[in-house]
């Protein structure tokens, strides 16, 4: 029996293995990476290295045996139909007969078009008859804090949230809830809402960036087609850059906020504060 983790070379992923090489032998892991370079750091410590990728479904064929516990973290490439490429690992950990799999979604609540393809997995996750974990995963402080250089340069966090709050956690924080899962009992055929213990508004953010750097950094609340255009002007495409717009209209409806406390009591203590991820960013 193995704990499998895809996209194990991931910014979650990575997290997910640290987590696991705490609480179980090196041997009972196996990284589902694309790269065997990557992963290399991994395999040097013991881990098992399977792989394979999303977009070529026989790479799967030999990844899972029976009584496997798996988590298939979201894919990333929005535009090669995600829901097909999850697919392919649920397939494939149906056919080998796997105990669990735990999949990385998005809050019951948001509405927003980034929703539309965990919706989809879901479903299908649910149709196949696995024993499943659903991880809704809330908004992650990174998503904020990993471009600070404009905010810095501009003074200004530019956002189409309005006054609207988010239940943000770290990445860290959510690993630690997947690794909780994964080596835990009791949680098969749940869902988790995960998300920050104290949600916060972009005004607060920017103050706390105020705080800590000494400059005066504002909350700039603009219209969605004014962030849309900032943010293609900025290189993002424009199919992308309209699924973040749709995110801040669902924070400015406060469908981004959490308050379910699942993911403190999975992993036993609590969400890491906005502060403290803001000053681990900035020392980059």
């Amino acid at each position: 029996m193995s704990i499998v983790v895809t996209g194990a070379t991931g910014h979650l992923g990575r997290f997910v293995i640290e987590g696991l090489l705490e609480k179980v032998p090196a041997d009972q892991i196996t990284a589902v990476v694309r790269s065997e370079e990557k992963a290399a750091g991994f395999a040097a410590r013991g881990v098992k290295l399977a792989i394979a990728d999303y977009n070529a479904p026989e790479t799967f064929d030999s990844v899972f045996s029976a009584g496997d516990k798996v988590l298939l973290i979201s894919g990333n490439e929005f535009d090669k139909g995600r829901v097909g490429q999850h697919k392919v690992v649920l397939d494939a950990a149906k056919a080998a007969g796997v105990a669990l799999l735990a999949y990385t979604s998005a809050p019951g609540s948001l509405s927003a078009a980034l929703a539309d393809d965990h919706r989809g997995t879901e479903a299908a996750i649910l149709e196949s008859g696995v024993t499943y974990a659903l991880l809704r995963n809330g908004w992650y402080h990174e998503n904020c804090t990993e471009n600070l250089a404009p905010v810095l340069e501009h003074g200004a966090v530019v956002q189409a949230a309005g006054e609207g709050r988010i239940s943000a956690a770290s990445r860290a924080d959510y690993a630690a809830a997947a690794v909780a899962v994964l080596t835990g009992e009791g949680h098969e055929n749940k869902t988790y809402e995960l998300g920050g213990d104290t949600a916060f508004g972009f005004a607060e953010y920017a103050a706390e960036l105020s705080r800590q750097t000494g400059k005066e950094i504002a909350y700039n609340a603009v219209p969605g087609e004014v962030y849309e255009g900032i943010l293609t002007g900025a290189g993002l495409p424009a199919p992308f850059a309209a699924i973040l717009v749709g995110v801040d209209a669902s924070i400015e409806k406060g469908e981004l906020v959490v308050a379910t406390g699942d993911l403190s009591r999975l992993t036993g203590r609590p969400t890491t504060p906005i502060a403290e991820s803001i000053a681990a960013a900035l020392k980059g």
